[in-house]
């Protein structure tokens, strides 16, 4: 009888598939204040997180955010609609000047930070009014609301791609601290029992690889729910 595939597996859950909590040095979020000076008291390594955090200690809380590329301790942070627009600097969106480089985004008002928090990345704002547009590290143009926050700069830790793993080895345990696997089989390269591309004479899939969204998790690989394509007259 023949295993369950990746997807399966990963559907299911458990450790393997589990980031492990204990690499995780804090819960990265803005602070929930909207005014206030803070100071970096330090700059800590997190073995889960591609980018450094910093420790950002206020007059009431601690917060921990990833530190920008040029942050150094003792460096003041600023919070507030009305803030000197710099590196560093905690700002809603609404007040941010257009073509300025940020990071840490707010999804919603108050939620602490969800996007551009990669080693090396950034966003730019690109314009305002109802909602304010900006532009993500993959070029795609999302909108958000005024309130959301954001800090200015870039995100500290760029050019980690740029340094090779050289061995296989490291690249396995890197990748198992975000619970993602280094190297995946190919499914034709299986048997058929152990995957839906599997068998044949020659490496192939051998039936149409598109399968509907709602096929069940044994079923669902290879090109899901494709878009119908218009013929071009």
């Amino acid at each position: 009888m023949g295993k369950r595939i990746y997807s399966q597996r990963k559907g299911r859950g458990g450790p393997t598939f589990r980031a492990p909590s204990h690499r995780y040095k804090a819960d990265a979020r803005l602070p929930p204040i909207r005014e206030g000076v803070g100071v970096v008291e330090e700059i800590v390594h997190d073995p889960g997180r591609t980018a450094p955090l910093a420790v950002v200690r206020f007059e009431s809380l601690k917060a921990y955010i990833p530190a920008h590329y040029g942050m150094y301790v003792g460096q003041k942070v600023l919070v507030g609609e009305a803030v000197e627009v710099r590196p560093g600097s905690i700002m809603p969106l609404a007040s941010i000047p257009e073509g300025v480089p940020i990071y840490f985004i707010e999804g919603v008002p108050g939620d602490g930070g969800r996007y551009v928090r990669t080693a090396g990345a950034y966003a730019t704002v690109i314009s305002h009014g109802r909602e304010v547009v900006v532009q993500m590290p993959s070029g795609q143009f999302r909108s958000f609301h005024p309130r959301c926050r954001a800090v200015i700069g870039i995100v500290a830790g760029g050019g980690r791609s740029d340094r090779p793993f050289l061995k296989a080895g490291k690249k396995v345990h890197a990748l198992r601290s975000r619970a993602r696997k280094a190297y995946r089989t190919r499914g034709v390269a299986m048997n058929p029992v152990d995957h839906p591309h599997g068998g044949g004479s020659h490496q192939h899939v051998g039936r149409p690889s598109t399968v509907s969204k709602n096929a069940p998790p044994g079923r669902k690989v290879g090109r899901i729910a494709p878009k119908k394509k218009r013929r071009k007259r």
